[in-house]
């Protein structure tokens, strides 16, 4: 049986890691990365077919 030390450490370590990845998406929202990823990802697929 985990302590409640433990137990708390492991809650703290979770929702730490949720509020960094929310940050971390939000900022490449605000930097309109998503729009890069989409076009990078057209080109391979583009070229895959032999089009591009």
């Amino acid at each position: 049986m985990r302590s409640a030390l433990q137990s708390k450490a492991v809650l703290i370590l979770r929702y730490g890691l949720l509020g960094a990845s929310v940050l971390l998406i939000a900022i490449g929202l605000a930097r309109q990365e998503h729009l890069e990823v989409m076009q990078k990802a057209v080109r391979i697929c583009l070229e895959c077919i032999g089009i591009g």
